[in-house]
């Protein structure tokens, strides 16, 4: 099979290296517009349980995305000059940089050609059996048959811009800062031994209220450096190449495939970054399209199969990410929470109870509820002990 991916990002290089695997007679290539090394964004989290799953499909670059990634077990947030910290799953970082280029180093050793500079625009696609449309979020080849595919994009209310710092964090960070504008809240992460990326929000009227959407990027960094300074310790924020705040665009497609083209990642869906799950999603899009093609040898089941099964697999997550954003939408409904409070249901902010019941009630109830289940697993480990004891002592 003859397989053209555009768009040299994770989703795009991760299904090359898989449909390699399993068959290496596949002539597989990968277009990307963009000069080798060059990207957007600073670093990526991910679980464990994407981990097992990379180590299950390809152990080598699953080993070499371990290595070059950092590790925390907590979360910690601050609020009005206090502290709360709570243990939570393992998580992890990598720069976005380290992740492409173990990607496009593997690609390479199995023999996929790798084409950087090379813009495929819908007019020159080379032919192909499969053409997987893996160029994010303004794909042009989705654009192209938008009507087709039934493209929808909804704004959300609250406007960020994504950073990097040389500040260093022990682990998941969140910091909500109060101006007289309105909050301003960081999500701060590691990704290497040095860096850290730093997603900020605020509401439109807080960021209009601050002059950040007038300000140049020096200006907005320097206001911003001044407001975070409780977090970074006089380390400097770094921006990108643009001093712009969107608001984030969720986007669906009514279908995921038309020919023998299929979306892939970004192209196909997305989720806000709130839940940190976008690379995750995409490196999962590629493994069930994999899975699809092996297990179909007829490419229209093929893709369909793929589609139905991601979009039942993605609606958890797509709650979970909408049931976020209109957390941080509702902040003033929590802020005013003890700290230790408000970050108990920032962690809880995916329910969908959550909205409707006051937020010392929804506390209070999901205290009691930890202490019944606590409960419960005590009876449960109790139970095969005491039975032993009562049968020995017979």
């Amino acid at each position: 099979m003859k397989v053209v991916c555009v768009g040299g990002g994770p989703a795009g290089l991760y299904l090359a290296i898989l449909l390699k695997r399993q068959n290496p007679s596949h002539d597989i290539a990968v277009h990307e517009r963009n000069p080798e090394g060059s990207t957007y964004g600073w670093g990526v989290t991910y679980w464990r349980a994407l981990l097992d799953r990379l180590y299950a499909c390809d152990p080598e670059s699953a080993r070499a995305i371990e290595d070059s990634s950092v590790r925390w077990t907590q979360g910690v947030a601050h609020v009005r000059g206090r502290t709360a910290r709570q243990p939570g799953d393992a998580g992890h970082g990598i720069g976005r940089h380290r992740l492409l280029e173990i990607l496009a180093e593997r690609a390479r050793s199995l023999g996929i050609r790798l084409e950087f500079e090379d813009e495929i625009t819908p007019e020159d696609l080379p032919e192909a059996d499969l053409v997987v449309a893996a160029d994010g979020i303004h794909s042009a080849l989705r654009t192209r048959h938008a009507g087709h595919f039934g493209t929808e994009a909804t704004e959300g209310r609250n406007h960020y811009v994504w950073l990097g710092t040389t500040r260093v964090f022990d682990s998941f960070t969140f910091a909500f800062v109060e101006t007289g504008h309105g909050w301003v809240w960081c999500y701060g992460y590691p990704y290497d031994d040095g860096h850290s990326t730093c997603v900020i929000e605020c509401a439109p009227d807080t960021l209009t209220g601050l002059g950040l959407d007038a300000m140049d990027e020096a200006g907005q960094l320097a206001l911003l450096e001044e407001l975070f300074a409780g977090i970074l310790g006089g380390h400097p924020l770094t921006g990108g190449s643009s001093a712009a705040w969107p608001a984030f665009r969720t986007l669906t497609n009514r279908t995921w495939h038309h020919g023998n083209l299929v979306l892939l990642g970004d192209a196909a869906h997305t989720t806000h970054y709130s839940i940190g799950a976008g690379t995750t999603l995409a490196l999962e899009d590629a493994m069930c399209l994999a899975g699809a093609l092996r297990e179909h040898a007829v490419l229209p089941e093929a893709l369909a199969a793929y589609e139905r099964r991601r979009r039942a697999e993605l609606v958890s997550a797509q709650s979970a990410a909408r049931l976020s954003a209109q957390w941080y939408e509702n902040l003033p409904r929590y802020i005013g929470l003890p700290p230790h409070r408000m970050f108990a249901l920032l962690g809880q902010r995916h329910s969908p109870l959550l909205p409707y019941v006051p937020p010392q009630l929804y506390y209070g109830l999901d205290k009691a509820a930890g202490r019944l289940e606590m409960l419960r697993r005590f009876k449960r480990w109790l139970g095969p002990r005491a039975a032993r004891a009562l049968h020995a002592r017979s």
